[in-house]
């Protein structure tokens, strides 16, 4: 059994070595990028079933199509990347709800109220808020 493990090690071992290297990748990249968008919520985005958007004003109806396709594109990055990150290293679960977060899709805010029903995920929001002096979010 360890010869044939061997085998595979030897035959694919570029593929080991870039998929390290993505793996490596991703843990920095979320470490980055979660707090910087927990961060940026308004402690109240979760509070209600259908909260505001993040930044409010005047936006141009040229732009509004392109940017809500732009964070859709993201959510759904962010959404596969946390998957990936559930079996590599890294913030797996919050990089999903982070995902979900930004994705527009029916019944939304009833899966964000089930993920966040989860005490780890909460407290790590919350922990993460907290040490950039940020309000807890509200559920």
């Amino acid at each position: 059994m360890s010869e044939v493990i061997q085998d595979f090690l030897a035959a694919h071992e570029a593929m080991l070595g870039w998929l390290g290297l993505l793996s490596l990748l991703m843990f920095f990249g979320s470490a980055v990028a979660i707090p910087w968008i927990l961060v940026r919520l308004p402690a109240d985005y979760f509070a209600s079933s259908r909260p505001s958007p993040w930044r409010r004003g005047r936006r141009s109806p040229l732009l509004h199509l392109p940017l809500r396709l732009l964070k859709n594109l993201a959510g759904l990055a962010l959404l596969l990347l946390g998957l990936l990150l559930l079996v590599l290293p890294g913030q797996g679960l919050l990089t999903i709800l982070i995902g979900v977060a930004l994705l527009d899709f029916p019944r939304k805010y009833e899966l964000l109220a089930w993920l966040l029903g989860r005490p780890g995920i909460r407290d790590s929001a919350n922990w993460l808020r907290r040490k950039y002096a940020r309000p807890p979010l509200r559920f």
